[in-house]
């Protein structure tokens, strides 16, 4: 069994779903993960907000021009009166229901349910277009198998128990289809796995069937060295660890949801990035091989502040971290660096909705100063300490860039610098130019 998972720009258009459809038409059995047609989720969030501000009328405005569209899309992706129809039954159906939404009560449960319906929709348009071209697929409903639990985490014992059932009541069944991103919760209220989940689907999906291989499908050849969006000639790297992929993808690598590397390395089930625009092309392949003595990969995250906090009762006092520590986690706000010194220590956050609350804590402890517009660039390959020479060649490359944050030494794989976001295409260049060419 394989899995593979394939973005809403890959599902965009009936054009884009027919290329998909012939992409999968090998004899391996598979698991198909598919998200909602690109920009139907934003649509369906701006939709929820006029609700919530119970503008009736401007949301109903909103699900019409939708609507439309999607009807147009049934109109190009069916060939025969038959499955015309009943694509357009299907819109209706899901479009009637968002409507009702206009009509009742309207809280955070309800947004929920509507956010599902992008994924719903596109998966049942998918099988109805390979139920037409008498392909042997069977739709894998994700709200009866894919469940969090009280802390919002993916409860996998019962993901894989209730998968597997699914799974054996259609065992001549060659191709599945089920929803990205949507999930039950522990209270079996419809909910997800917040955006980008798609990915995470397909991995806790993988690990649930003890799969093959995970295929993520998007419109990029893999995993690049570099971001092509600043960096020029960057070429996309054919091998990644798990530990490098994670890396990557939490500091700003687009193509992976960050998430969604941990089941399939628990697993060891490698992780395949391909590009449906190019299917010939070799992509990156993320298993737990780990390439010796090389520099990988360079990306960047944006929208970072950097809070400083200086107290001269930190020298020598036991339980000073500590308190820091438990005031980002009283706000539930992650830290991404953290740096030390006798008189200070200095942290990087990403999430900045409660910054005022804790930097009005803070200075409980001492003066506190934030700097906001950062970027942190990491550098990721084999860094354990053993290997020689790596950090002079990224700090020669840095030499004329300012530097606020390092971190090095807290994993084998990563050097991480925090630096202005005005010297973000500089320093990605400057780094490109020192280490890969």
């Amino acid at each position: 069994m394989r899995v593979l998972k394939f973005g809403g720009t890959s599902v965009g258009s009936a054009q884009r779903m027919k290329e998909v459809a012939d992409l999968i038409s090998d004899e391996h059995r598979k698991i198909v993960v598919l998200s909602a047609m690109s920009g139907t989720t934003n649509s369906l969030v701006e939709i929820t907000n006029y609700l919530y501000k119970k503008n009736h009328d401007g949301a109903n405005e909103l699900i019409n021009e939708l609507e439309q569209k999607y009807y147009a899309e049934v109109k190009d992706l069916y060939s025969t009166d038959e499955f015309k129809q009943k694509g357009s039954e299907l819109i209706k159906s899901h479009f009637d229901y968002i409507k009702s939404f206009t009509i009742d009560m309207f809280t955070v449960f309800e947004e929920k349910t509507i956010l599902a319906q992008g994924e719903l929709i596109s998966t049942a348009m998918f099988h109805f277009y390979l139920q037409e071209n008498g392909k042997n697929s069977v739709l894998l409903p994700a709200l009866e198998f894919m469940r969090i639990d009280k802390n919002n985490e993916p409860d996998n014992s019962y993901i894989k128990e209730n998968l597997t059932t699914l799974l054996d009541q259609d065992k001549d069944a060659d191709i599945f289809i089920t929803q990205g991103y949507i999930c039950r919760n522990a209270f079996g209220e419809v909910d997800n796995l917040q955006r980008g989940g798609s990915d995470y689907s397909a991995s806790l999906i993988g690990a649930g069937c003890n799969a093959e291989e995970i295929q993520i499908w998007t419109d990029i050849d893999g995993m690049h060295n570099n971001d092509p969006r600043f960096v020029e000639n960057t070429k996309s790297i054919e091998e990644l660890s798990f530990d490098e992929a994670a890396e990557l993808a939490y500091f700003g690598a687009k193509i992976l949801h960050p998430t969604s590397v941990l089941p399939a390395k628990l697993a060891n089930i490698p992780v395949h990035l391909l590009n449906t625009m190019q299917p010939q092309a070799k992509g990156t392949l993320i298993s737990s091989n780990q390439r010796k003595e090389r520099l990988a990969a360079i990306a960047a995250k944006d929208g970072i502040t950097a809070i400083k906090i200086k107290s001269g009762r930190m020298l020598l006092a036991y339980g000073f971290l500590r308190k820091v520590f438990e005031i980002f986690e009283s706000y539930k706000t992650p830290i991404d660096m953290i740096t030390t010194s006798e008189v200070g220590v200095s942290v990087t956050i990403d999430e900045d909705k409660h910054l005022q609350e804790i930097v009005n804590d803070l200075k409980k402890y001492g003066t506190v100063e934030v700097d906001t517009d950062q970027v942190i660039v990491c550098v990721v390959g084999d860094l354990v300490a053993e290997n020689k020479g790596y950090a002079n060649q990224i700090f020669d490359a840095l030499k004329d860039v300012p530097i606020r944050m390092i971190s090095y030494g807290g994993s084998n794989y990563n050097v991480s610098l925090l630096i202005n976001a005005e010297d973000k295409k500089k320093a990605l260049n400057l780094l490109s130019d020192n280490l890969f060419n």
